[in-house]
């Protein structure tokens, strides 16, 4: 049910007569700087693997990122437009890599 209603709400979005929609779908994401999820099984879920996200994100630099990166990305994309208009983690990984060295 999920799935198809995010399906529905981002085809949605797409129709819309905007200049640009951007849809980002990170997947994991890092909380930093004191940043907590109001749902409590994912504060439950971030305090148990707290300890492991920084080493997944060496390991998978373009599947887990930080709420500073999605930040940027977000930023970037509004500012300067991006390649597509559905981001993945990669994308978005790449495109905040962009930000940070202009």
């Amino acid at each position: 049910m999920w799935a198809r209603v995010k399906g529905r709400t981002e085809n949605a979005l797409l129709a819309l007569p905007f200049k640009a929609v951007y849809l980002f779908g990170p997947g994991v994401i890092q909380p930093l700087h004191g940043a907590r999820s109001k749902t409590a099984s994912y504060r439950l879920i971030y305090a148990v693997t707290k300890p492991l996200l920084p080493v997944l994100r060496r390991i998978f630099p373009n599947s887990v990122l930080t709420t500073e990166m999605v930040g940027q990305a977000m930023l970037s994309a509004a500012r300067h437009g991006a390649n597509q208009a559905v981001l993945e983690a990669g994308d978005i990984s790449a495109i905040c890599a962009t930000a940070v060295r202009s």
